[in-house]
């Protein structure tokens, strides 16, 4: 397929491109994710199944569960800890409901490879990962000013790529 030379991994995102003129700057200095390419994004499922997997059938699976487009915001800012800093959406139902879908076609691919118990839908601005906390809280700041965010979720990506800057690209678009 498409676009998966070089790819390590696959992850499957909502973009939000009404975002990024409020996260954008701030995502490039305290995203990893952001220095990789990615847009700002709610994650449905990351990791996803390895580059080697993902065939002509995987996505057409994929679209027959991608389905129902919706209306958010993103009204404020949240954070992990004190380690990622983040938007919350609202309604945070929808995404729920999309990662459900792809986990339960793709039970090998659980969210965050199992690690979190609970799903909890957000877009990422920052991690300590990236940038100090100090820094971390100046976006937040920043961002907060500028909300709330009003969105149109239609769309949904397979992406691939690896760590290098710039390296993750579409390899398959959704109409929800």
């Amino acid at each position: 397929m498409e676009n998966l030379a070089g790819a390590t991994e696959t992850a499957v995102i909502v973009p939000v491109p009404a975002a990024e003129p409020v996260v954008g700057r701030h995502r490039r200095e305290l995203d990893r994710s952001a220095v990789w390419g990615v847009p700002a994004h709610v994650t449905v499922v990351y990791p996803f199944l390895p580059p080697d997997r993902i065939t002509p059938a995987v996505v057409a699976d994929l679209g027959d569960v991608l389905t129902g487009a919706f209306e958010c915001v993103f009204p404020r800012v949240a954070w992990f800890g004190r380690e990622v800093v983040w938007l919350a959406p609202e309604p945070a139902g929808p995404f729920r409901a999309l990662t459900r879908r792809v986990w339960r076609k793709f039970p090998e691919c659980p969210p965050y490879g199992g690690a979190h118990p609970e799903i909890v839908p957000h877009l990422t601005i920052g991690s300590t990962r990236r940038a100090d906390e100090a820094a971390l809280s100046r976006a937040a700041a920043d961002v907060t000013a500028e909300l709330p965010i009003r969105a149109s979720i239609d769309r949904v990506r397979l992406i691939a790529g690896n760590t290098s800057p710039d390296s993750w690209r579409t390899v398959a678009g959704f109409a929800l």
